[in-house]
């Protein structure tokens, strides 16, 4: 083969290589960013120590985010909030009844989000949310909102089908969030919320928050107090 062509074929081969590790660079930008906000907070984490964990300089990382705060957006679009058009989808072509639908969605969220890196933004958001008022208002929007409207529907669509009896699901949604927030904190907590996080069993205790939730603690097949019925007979 002529040299021209050889090195021809050398420099295409070393621009490809390039080109690809220039498409990979926000997804290890992310990779890194949510490593390190997970490890150190928001506030403590600096522009270069995430660049540099990316393997790139500082100059790099702000070619494809603006600022810090545009990488902590990114961060949770690319691990949570662009993933409800997926999860709205999901809800849409789900045949089951209800107790199949929240058993379904609150295993699958543990196992997408829970059990993952990405459960750590729950926890960055709740220490740092409060000194960062521009970032506590997205995470509202992109998350909170559409996760609590999610969990609305599919509340309400156990209600129209009869399966669910008729609540405030204002305040409904909240007795799925609530097992699934304290789920994380356990994880992230370092035995603060549980005396060995490591003992707890996520799909235990799934398992057991759905049938408290579904059934209720009292023994009474309606839900009345097994109380009020010995009194009244």
């Amino acid at each position: 083969m002529p040299l021209s062509k050889l090195f021809c074929k050398q420099d295409a081969s070393v621009a490809v290589k390039r080109e690809r590790r220039k498409e990979a660079r926000p997804g290890e930008l992310l990779d890194a960013a949510l490593d390190l906000f997970v490890e150190k907070g928001f506030a403590a984490t600096r522009a270069e120590e995430v660049a540099a964990r990316a393997g790139v300089s500082k100059g790099t990382l702000f070619l494809y985010f603006q600022s810090k705060e545009e990488l902590l957006k990114a961060v949770v679009r690319e691990n949570i909030s662009g993933r409800f058009k997926e999860w709205n989808d999901e809800f849409l072509k789900f045949e089951g009844n209800s107790t199949e639908m929240l058993t379904y969605c609150m295993n699958i969220w543990w196992d997408r989000v829970g059990a993952t890196k990405a459960s750590g933004i729950t926890k960055l958001m709740m220490s740092e949310a409060k000194n960062f008022p521009e970032i506590a208002a997205f995470y509202q929007q992109e998350v909170i909102a559409p996760g609590q409207a999610l969990i609305r529907r599919i509340l309400q669509r156990g209600i129209d089908r009869g399966e669910l009896r008729a609540l405030d699901l204002d305040y409904a949604v909240y007795t799925i969030v609530a097992p699934m927030m304290f789920l994380i904190l356990a994880k992230h907590s370092a035995g603060v919320c549980v005396i060995n996080a490591a003992d707890l069993d996520p799909k235990k205790y799934i398992a057991t928050q759905l049938s408290a939730i579904l059934h209720g603690l009292s023994t009474a097949a309606d839900g009345s107090s097994p109380d009020k019925e010995k009194k009244s007979t």
